[in-house]
């Protein structure tokens, strides 16, 4: 399966996760993922941040598919591990650019 995750904002967050659809009827093609009313360093957020992760990629990549095929239920449990990974690496990399951002524009106000 296509999998494809894009960050929209640098500090308000937006994922999008596509999947082709001609290979899973049962998912989506996309889903987004609201995170900037998340606190992320709270595990409240955290927990939050991991549900509507959980949601999406269930979304995107079909659920319950082992009554339709065992392999079809396997490649969903796939594409679900891989969309997550894919929110976890984009979301830490614009909180690291942001971070990044932050720490130049306190440098240049001193």
């Amino acid at each position: 399966m296509k999998i494809g995750i894009l960050a929209l904002a640098s500090v308000a967050f937006a994922t999008t996760a596509s999947a082709a659809t001609s290979e899973n009827p049962f998912a989506r093609e996309k889903a987004v993922i609201q995170i900037q009313d998340l606190d992320l360093a709270t595990t409240e957020g955290q927990r939050r941040l991991a549900i509507r992760m959980d949601q999406s990629a269930r979304a995107v990549c079909g659920q319950d598919m082992a009554g339709v095929h065992l392999a079809a239920e396997r490649k969903s449990q796939d594409c679900q591990a891989a969309v997550k990974s894919d929110i976890r690496r984009q979301i830490e990399s614009r909180m690291a650019a942001a971070s990044t951002a932050s720490a130049r524009q306190f440098a240049l106000a001193q």
